[in-house]
């Protein structure tokens, strides 16, 4: 079985014809975000992924597998809601309660999309939204700090909220002197743990 373990960065150009050449490999976005991954080109080969925690493919990143040949990505159609509004503040708004969620969405030119979810599909509707369930290739953001959507249980989750803790303290000039305790037990307005559905780490002591 051949491995995969390196994506090429932007910066390097291949040959328009060795990339239209290469296998490819087909994933949802939840397993784009897997650094650890058994799979089947769509060629039929199984191959394994062993890319650096925090790797989140793309459509169209081409990786490297062990003997030197290339794998080009392709981002498989999935379950999603596609969301319009007639203006600019209505989806706004709608941008900022799925924030307020943690839910992962794709931004674009005049739209958003998100994992299909009959829940925030009426909530969005409810904010004056269109809202479209089709099969469509998803990517979201991936965040200011690189990697995908982590969670308090991830691997990767206490550095990220360092940097995160770093960024903040730099931006008020301060490492919390005033003596208040800012306290990470926020409320997320009807967001609180037991509807979001998982922990995003704001209780665990990370030292």
């Amino acid at each position: 079985m051949r491995t995969i373990d390196k994506l090429l960065g932007a910066h390097i150009k291949l040959a328009p014809v060795l990339i239209k050449r290469a296998p490819t490999l087909t994933l949802a976005f939840d397993a784009r975000c897997r650094s650890r991954l058994a799979a089947t080109l769509d060629d039929g080969e199984e191959v394994a992924l062993l890319l650096p925690r925090g790797t989140v493919l793309r459509d169209g990143d081409v990786l490297v597998a062990d003997d030197g040949a290339l794998v080009r990505i392709v981002a498989a159609a999935e379950s999603v809601l596609v969301v319009r509004a007639p203006d600019a503040l209505t989806l706004t708004r709608a941008a900022y309660h799925l924030g307020n969620r943690h839910t992962p969405v794709e931004v674009g030119a005049g739209y958003l999309k998100l994992e299909y979810d009959p829940v925030l599909a009426d909530m969005l509707k409810r904010l004056g939204a269109s809202v479209d369930h089709v099969e469509m290739p998803f990517q979201p953001e991936t965040g200011a700090y690189g990697g995908g959507h982590r969670h308090g249980h991830d691997e990767t989750f206490a550095e990220d909220y360092a940097i995160a803790q770093q960024v903040y303290d730099e931006h008020h000039g301060h490492a919390h002197a005033h003596g208040h305790d800012h306290g990470h037990d926020h409320d997320h307005g009807d967001c609180g743990s037991s509807s979001c559905g998982h922990d995003h780490g704001h209780h665990h002591a990370h030292r």
